[in-house]
């Protein structure tokens, strides 16, 4: 009987180690803006993939290039997804985290109506889409203009890493 309590003991300790560990991990890999997010018809797991390799979930996050909040958008793409959405631009709302979600998924739907591959629309979401799009023109990175066989940046092709990497994360935990 006593070997039976501890092993009932043993297993209901490691259930609830595992609770813990798993509610930590979460923590780490939020699902902020969620119905914003669910709204934009896109995988989930890729939106909040990309949150977390751009900003760190910072709303406020501003990078040396200039791309701003969450999603990291540069003011001058967040307005032309603005202007083809029929959503006023307000520049200085570009730290709020709803409004910098819902032009980040914008744009991501944007790049996936434009690009057949999930890696490339990656890609320009990171490095420009025209310069992904010089890159399908050139045989040295697509044979067939429409899918990346070499990613020339490495800090692109890091990005693309880091953002399947969350990205399994993400469908791990939820």
């Amino acid at each position: 009987m006593r070997t039976l309590f501890w092993v009932a003991a043993a297993v209901l300790l490691i259930f609830a180690l595992m609770f813990v560990l798993k509610s930590a991990v979460r923590a780490a890999f939020p699902r902020p803006y969620r119905r914003t997010v669910l709204q934009s018809g896109l995988d989930e797991t890729l939106v909040y993939a990309v949150m977390k390799a751009e900003s760190g979930f910072r709303e406020d996050a501003v990078s040396s290039a200039g791309a701003v909040g969450l999603m990291q958008l540069m003011p001058a793409t967040a307005e032309y997804i603005c202007m083809l959405s029929g959503v006023p631009y307000e520049a200085e709302r570009l730290t709020e985290g709803e409004y910098n979600a819902s032009l980040g998924c914008s744009y991501l739907s944007y790049l996936f109506a434009r690009f057949e591959c999930e890696e490339t629309a990656l890609c320009a979401y990171n490095a420009g889409e025209g310069t992904v799009r010089e890159w399908l023109k050139n045989a040295d990175y697509s044979r067939d203009g429409k899918f990346l066989e070499k990613i020339p940046f490495a800090e692109t092709a890091e990005y693309v890493k880091k953002v399947g990497h969350y990205k399994r994360f993400y469908q791990a935990l939820y």
